[in-house]
């Protein structure tokens, strides 16, 4: 299905201009069409299916939830924050992942730029006139080159993953949460409330979420002064977030301007998800396009 959306006049901000949506407003026409099962024949993020995939994965998850604690958050970004490990272009970095699959994901086993493409120009079918998302779409997980050597070669549990808030109770709706309760944090006074340290709609630019490729990447961007709009960060940085985005949990931590993003978060989520599938895209033919957006909205070159 096609999802043509009629914008309201974009507002600019301190850093970067808001994009706005209203849901009412949302016209569906044929387009692209979500299929019925993964790569492997599967439903979609089915993670009690019977399948050796399936137990790497929910070992991946038990690994995760033990140690992606508070403290280690904080100290993660501290150091990555810095961006001082390389400097390369946006598509360098795509062709850089290659070399990685996902073991978390359930429902894909193909290099990471195959996914990046699949996404984008899913995205581009459907929203022709949003050049901010398709591009976004490309980007969004670039962060797992943190498993490369030249980033630390940081463990799967570390870079990818569905993410969560830390510092606050861990929700059931997050995937396999039976294991956070090996985690330090579970059974922390100060962390283990609905709140924790932080207070009711405080906003997610004021919450810590586990550490990984989307808060990384969403640092990359910020730092080098992206003009991306904000909902396009938003995307970066919480398109991992599925107890937010399906399961509408941690609302209570949300701003008014988190809750207009979390609008094109859920449509970007579809492409996310749903692209994933064995059909090839031609890099060559695509590259001179997403080149071009690259260069409208980042420098040539990012510190990372």
């Amino acid at each position: 299905m096609t999802i043509l959306v009629l914008q309201s006049e974009s507002v600019e901000s301190d850093e970067q201009q808001n994009v706005t949506i209203e849901e009412e407003e949302l016209i569906l026409e044929g387009g692209f069409s979500v299929p019925n099962t993964n790569s492997f024949g599967h439903n979609f993020r089915d993670y009690n299916v019977e399948s050796d995939r399936q137990k790497g994965v929910e070992e991946f998850y038990r690994t995760q939830h033990i140690n992606q604690t508070y403290d280690f958050v904080k100290r993660m970004r501290e150091d990555y924050g810095k961006l001082n490990c390389v400097e390369m272009s946006i598509w360098d970095c795509c062709e850089l992942l290659n070399e990685f699959v996902d073991e978390s994901d359930p429902d894909l086993d193909e290099p990471q730029i195959e996914h990046l493409l699949q996404t984008a120009e899913a995205i581009r079918k459907d929203y022709p006139n949003e050049d901010w998302l398709h591009l976004t779409g490309l980007i969004h997980d670039l962060g797992k080159v943190l498993l490369h050597p030249d980033f630390g070669e940081l463990p799967q549990w570390a870079v990818v993953g569905d993410t969560f808030p830390v510092g606050c109770a861990f929700d059931e709706s997050v995937v396999h949460h039976k294991y956070f309760k090996e985690n330090p944090d579970y059974n922390n006074p100060s962390y283990n409330t609905k709140f924790g340290v932080y207070s009711e709609g405080c906003g997610l630019n004021n919450v810590m979420m586990s550490f990984g490729h989307d808060d990384y990447m969403y640092l990359v961007a910020k730092e080098n002064k992206t003009t991306l709009p904000s909902a396009g960060l938003f995307i970066i940085r919480y398109h991992s977030f599925y107890a937010l985005h399906r399961a509408d949990a941690y609302k209570h931590l949300m701003s008014e301007e988190d809750i207009e993003n979390l609008k094109w978060l859920k449509i970007f989520n579809k492409y996310d998800l749903y692209s994933k599938s064995k059909v090839r895209i031609d890099v060559e033919k695509v590259k001179p396009y997403y080149l071009s957006l690259i260069e409208k909205y980042f420098p040539e070159k990012l510190r990372w």
